[in-house]
């Protein structure tokens, strides 16, 4: 199902972003620059108000965009009419727009945020919708491994990943405690998702647990995220593939 010589190559964190040059993440100049060099894609989901699946990173709006609130506390049509600071032509995409954007082009890596609470039926169902109508490569993945298990009844066939790192009780907002930041950081919550492939914070590699699942059991690992040329150093020795942004991935 995960197809290494398909998905393993550079991945563009949110795209090829550069704000300093007006391109901005997660944003269709974005992934289009990323494209053009042939990388693949990372991008991020938050639903709207009624579920809808929303490419954007943060729950709240104001740090991207001239709007306080969240992305949940507004509708689609109200969201994709909302401007960009540093690229007023650019609006927020539906995941149906970015996948119609992308047509095929180049292997995505399709992270749905988390609020660290039960998953949203509808917006599981949306995302589930959308990619179910999509015919080129993607995979789903999640910090919340509670998502990944619950999109993979959605979509059987679509390789599914965990997202993970150094959790803390802090990095979480107190969302988590000490035990279950324990737990994610090792891995130990995967089984119900039962994924295809990880993506570990490259300043934490190696551990034992990405060694064991990469050369004990053959498991595709990504290293995120890649932004110097000693995290690349560090993603070539302990991973298979990088997700950067800010260096070059083919030095």
């Amino acid at each position: 199902m995960f197809d290494r010589a398909t998905f393993l190559r550079p991945i563009a964190h949110r795209g090829l972003h550069d704000a300093a040059r007006g391109v901005i993440e997660n944003t269709a100049p974005a992934f289009e620059a990323a494209m053009a060099q042939g990388y693949g894609i990372e991008c991020d989901l938050q639903p709207a108000s009624d579920g809808t699946a929303m490419v954007f990173h943060d729950h709240a709006l104001e740090r991207l965009v001239e709007m306080p609130g969240l992305t949940s506390d507004h509708s689609p049509d109200a969201l994709t009419a909302m401007t960009y600071r540093g690229d007023p032509s650019a609006r927020i995409l539906r995941l149906s727009d970015l996948l119609a954007l992308v047509g095929g082009r180049v292997p995505m890596l399709i992270e749905v945020k988390t609020s660290w609470s039960a998953p949203d039926p509808q917006f599981m169902a949306a995302i589930a919708r959308d990619i179910a109508a999509y015919r080129g490569p993607c995979a789903v993945m999640s910090f919340d491994p509670t998502i990944v298990a619950a999109l993979k009844p959605l979509l059987p066939n679509v390789p599914r990943g965990i997202v993970s790192g150094v959790y803390t009780p802090e990095w979480s907002g107190g969302k988590l405690d000490e035990e279950r930041s324990w737990r994610l950081t090792n891995l130990i919550e995967s089984g119900p998702a039962s994924p295809h492939f990880f993506a570990y914070h490259v300043k934490a590699l190696p551990t034992a647990v990405t060694r064991f699942l990469r050369e004990g059991l053959g498991m595709p690992l990504f290293a995120w995220t890649v932004r110097s040329p000693e995290d690349l150093a560090a993603a070539n020795a302990w991973a298979d593939a990088p997700i950067f942004e800010s260096v070059n991935p083919r030095m």
